[in-house]
């Protein structure tokens, strides 16, 4: 049984992410604002191996509640950092709120869960930090998402940072920077248009990259997309 944390599970991705950890019997801890949605996700789970919490990670001090959540754990073996806000306003509507909102919730809320859950990843962990086509340099880039790609562009940033201060001790580190997939963020971003990929097949792939991506690669930004956006 291995030991899960996956931020953003209310909802899409995160949702179908962690119903597979949980149907494969892994113990899982689920991150979102929205309780009631975390709570649905029990029905999947097998004995006493789920776990969430409602908390909103642009508040730091909630985020501090996570280490208190799995101080019984001896480590953490896969931390998905994949709740993401996406503010979709040409630049000049952009407001100072807009900003803080997308860069607390995309980049210093996977900044201070790695910090605060280090004591509980090992060498043989693996944080997979999701991030998005629009934050990959030399991507094709979309009006109206310059607080949500550059957010999650320093996470990328920071994927790389890590991956090389933490090399001796862990965890492994990496990003996927997905594509569009059928979610309600994807309509948030695009409205009407229709994805070639649903948030389950991306969380098959998400899964299986989470428990054994840190074999084969350590700092690495990994691009999950078939179309353009």
């Amino acid at each position: 049984m291995k030991t899960i944390i996956i931020t953003g599970a209310s909802r899409g991705i995160g949702y179908e992410l962690a119903k597979l950890h949980l149907e494969n019997g892994n113990r899982v801890l689920t991150i979102s604002r929205n309780g009631e949605k975390l709570k649905e996700l029990a029905k999947y789970a097998t004995q006493d191996n789920y776990a969430y919490l409602a908390l909103d990670l642009a508040d730091y001090q909630q985020i501090d509640q996570v280490k208190a959540a799995v101080e019984s754990w001896e480590q953490v073996d896969v931390l998905y950092n994949n709740a993401g806000l996406c503010i979709n306003k040409p630049f000049e509507e952009i407001t100072q709120e807009d900003l803080m909102k997308s860069w607390q919730i995309n980049f210093m809320a996977p900044y201070r869960l790695i910090q605060l859950l280090l004591p509980k990843l090992a060498q043989s962990s693996h944080v997979v930090n999701i991030s998005t086509m629009g934050a990959v340099q030399g991507s094709v880039k979309f009006p109206g998402l310059s607080a949500y790609s550059s957010s999650k562009a320093a996470t990328v940033n920071l994927t790389e940072l890590l991956a090389e201060e933490l090399k001796e001790t862990g965890p492994v580190i990496n990003s996927v920077a997905l594509g569009a997939v059928q979610t309600e963020m994807l309509n948030e971003a695009f409205p009407g248009y229709i994805a070639p990929t649903q948030p389950h097949e991306m969380a098959e792939y998400l899964y299986e990259f989470g428990l054994n991506g840190m074999k084969y690669f350590n700092g690495k930004i990994q691009q999950a997309s078939i179309s353009t956006p």
